[in-house]
């Protein structure tokens, strides 16, 4: 958006400059004109009495010894013509059609205006002088002058205005920069803030005391909605936090009953009595999920780790588990690993992702774990899911419509993801072939 701005300020700049510039130049260009035009009408006047006088007198001698001088020193081309427009005397090269002019001077008007002299021209400007008194015309003066002054003056005046202008143009230019950065400032500022806050540190908030006011009121706007939303999330984490931790006292309590309950059951309340510490069982499972998941949700610091330094006693305890239960798990670690994560988190999510493919791997089965660089891969050759259901599988709660009755909370992938956004990296779900589940989480490197 700078950019734009600076391209916009500066393009009024120069119209406004180049609407001040051209005026000025062409009217100093029409001012040198104007005093040229001047200068040589005088000599041209004046040669108009001298001529008036030779032809009264009869003697050119004088008027031809005077346009000769004056042509040698100013460079310029002098012509007379008697009423009858016969060539009188003449000096220099006149070799300009001096017909139209000739006409003029004959008809009582002298040269009025000339072409305006730019620095690409004219190089010789044409007077004509009528010479007589009053009514008695007795020839005319035809002055061809150079204009070579006229036009190094003007290209002098045009370009200091050049200069100017360009000097004026590059003060206005980094003004407008400054202008631009000041104006957007405050915009960058929350641009910085919210990517802030969107990778979790909601502690980011707007500086407020730099912009335009306008812009000031919306950083201090920005910062109560910030500050609103921190403590509404704040206060609904300490409360799933304080509930997950409240409900564990009275749920191992009740399951301390339940126990000391069973010498006292007959043989018909087995059955009910086993359920009941099932689903006791299963809760207390979803009050440590939940508990887990407002922690991580709290916050957590992410510093440089070594993944294969968390994963290698994990998988070697995983190891044990799945031979004990007939499944084969390939570990593929490099020496070391390091990444940028919260502590604990690697594993944490590798013990879910392999504790669901525990439950979902058919006997027989083979679930590999790979990490290569700051990626971990978890691929089981499982009954796997559709796209439908890894897209929702992520969510809270989430399970399958035909894994409804197997143990868990729901909460395991939905912790996963939330541990995988506290490290600043991602989780994804792909399919595997020919079947099967690929948990890939992707992490950034120091």
């Amino acid at each position: 958006m700078r950019p734009r701005l600076v391209v916009t300020f500066t393009t009024l700049i120069v119209l406004v400059i180049t609407a001040l510039a051209v005026p000025l130049g062409l009217a100093y260009a029409s001012h040198r004109t104007g005093r040229l035009l001047l200068d040589r009408r005088a000599d041209a006047t004046r040669f108009a009495e001298l001529a008036d006088q030779a032809v009264r007198e009869g003697d050119r001698t004088a008027l031809r010894a005077e346009i000769i001088r004056y042509a040698d020193l100013y460079g310029a081309a002098v012509r007379i013509r008697g009423r009858d427009g016969t060539v009188l005397a003449d000096a220099g090269e006149l070799d300009a059609d001096d017909g139209p002019a000739t006409r003029l001077a004959l008809s009582g008007r002298t040269t009025e205006d000339l072409p305006s002299v730019t620095p690409f021209g004219p190089d010789r400007v044409m007077i004509a002088e009528p010479a007589g008194r009053d009514a008695q015309l007795t020839g005319a003066v035809l002055l061809l002058a150079p204009a070579d002054q006229a036009r190094r003056d003007v290209a002098l005046v045009w370009a200091a205005l050049a200069l100017g202008a360009l000097a004026a143009l590059g003060c206005s230019v980094l003004a407008a920069r400054a202008l631009a950065r000041w104006i957007l400032r405050p915009v960058t500022e929350l641009d910085r803030t919210t990517r802030a806050i969107a990778e979790g540190h909601l502690e980011a908030r707007a500086t407020p005391d730099i912009g335009p006011s306008e812009l000031r009121r919306l950083k201090e706007r920005f910062n109560a909605m910030a500050d609103a939303v921190s403590v509404a999330l704040e206060r609904q984490r300490a409360f799933a936090a304080d509930a997950s931790h409240e409900l564990r006292t009275p749920l191992t309590a009740l399951s301390l009953r339940l126990e000391n309950l069973q010498p006292h059951l007959d043989a018909a309340g087995t059955a009910e009595y086993g359920e009941a510490l099932a689903e006791i069982d299963r809760l207390s499972v979803l009050v440590e999920d939940l508990l887990a998941l407002a922690r991580i949700e709290a916050g957590t610091v992410v510093r440089e780790i070594d993944a294969v330094a968390e994963l290698r006693p994990r998988l070697a305890g995983w190891c044990e588990v799945f031979s004990a239960t007939g499944l084969e798990l390939e570990v593929s670690l490099p020496e070391e690993a390091r990444v940028r994560a919260v502590p604990d988190a690697v594993a944490r999510i590798a013990d879910i992702a392999l504790d669901n493919a525990h439950k979902f791997v058919p006997r027989g089965g083979t679930v590999t774990v790979t990490l290569d660089g700051p990626v971990l891969r978890v691929a089981d050759r499982g009954p796997g899911l559709t796209e439908t259901e890894r897209a929702e599988a992520l969510g809270r709660f989430w399970r399958a419509g035909e894994h409804a009755n197997l143990p868990g909370s729901g909460l395991g992938l939905a912790i996963a993801a939330e541990l995988a956004r506290g490290c600043g990296g991602t989780l994804e779900l792909l399919p595997n072939q020919p079947h099967g589940l690929v948990v890939e989480l992707r992490l950034a490197q120091p």
